[in-house]
């Protein structure tokens, strides 16, 4: 039985609060950038005028002219290049152990009921245990070199990747397993053929999202040592100024990632062209 058909909205606020409504590319770029401009012009009316005129000191929010005024120096003084590589190395790192840890006990947990039972615990514990609380003890284990920075980093994308994993591979229907048995596949053709290679396509995508996810945990190591990285220049503009260099080096680094997530949906549009979370 098929839904009642309803009426189309003709009111101005109707039409534009439609229900999964398709839209063209054009207007999702112009409505995406309505809040931002409305933010910026928020930030240019409350940083206007002198300094003591101003709502907000500029000790604390300087304009955004003010803060775009001041890359020459971020850019020569500062050697935001070479600190980004740093920090951009960082990352990449702590994600490619942390997901050569997660990425083969996830799929056993996933494929293997009793490895997930055994497993689980630690795998809730770690879901609840706020990240932060890992940079001491990572320190207290592996000192303040770039050890416990890559460290820290593995166990915050162990801790993101582990459940996202195993919730792919639990999600590939049982009909495709009891196919497989019927044709006489193997145990092990059952998890690298059929399990791995239905679940690759969201295994794809919590990977993708873990690696965002890391440029926020990069700050919370490279605020302890702050001669390298884009968290040492954040904790010096706060401490010795400039503090433009601060909101400077946040515009950096949702830049950073946001390419980076580019280039992971760029490829998964290569290798997942069936699947629509690729095209977007």
């Amino acid at each position: 039985m098929s839904a009642p058909e309803t009426a189309p909205a003709r009111s101005g606020l109707g039409r534009f609060l439609q229900i999964r409504e398709e839209l063209p590319t054009w207007q999702v770029w112009v409505l995406g950038a309505i809040p931002i401009l409305l933010l910026f012009l928020a930030w240019v009316a409350i940083t206007h005028g002198e300094a003591e005129e101003r709502f907000i000191s500029p000790t604390i929010l300087p304009s955004p002219f003010e803060v775009m005024g001041s890359f020459p120096t971020l850019w020569f003084e500062r050697a935001l290049t070479r600190n980004v590589m740093v920090s951009l190395g960082r990352v990449a790192m702590g994600f490619a152990v942390g997901v050569a840890l997660a990425f083969p006990l996830g799929l056993l947990m996933g494929s293997f009921t009793k490895i997930g039972a055994m497993f689980n615990p630690l795998a809730v514990f770690g879901a609840y245990l706020p990240i932060p609380a890992l940079v001491p003890l990572t320190l207290s284990l592996l000192g303040t070199g770039e050890l416990q920075k890559v460290g820290f980093l593995a166990l915050a994308f162990l801790v993101y990747l582990l459940p996202l994993i195993v919730g792919a591979v639990e999600k590939v229907d049982d009909v495709y397993l009891k196919t497989a048995f019927t044709l006489g596949a193997s145990r092990a053709q059952i998890v690298t053929k059929v399990l791995l290679g239905i679940s690759w396509a969201d295994i794809y995508q919590s990977l993708r999202l873990g690696f965002g996810v890391g440029w926020s945990y990069i700050l919370l190591v490279e605020m302890i040592d702050i001669e390298k990285g884009l968290g040492g220049i954040i904790i010096t503009s706060q401490r010795r100024g400039p503090r433009e260099h601060i909101y400077l080096v946040l515009i950096v680094i949702v830049l950073l990632a946001f390419l980076t997530d580019k280039l992971w949906a760029t490829l998964g549009r290569y290798l997942f062209p069936y699947r629509q979370e690729g095209r977007r």
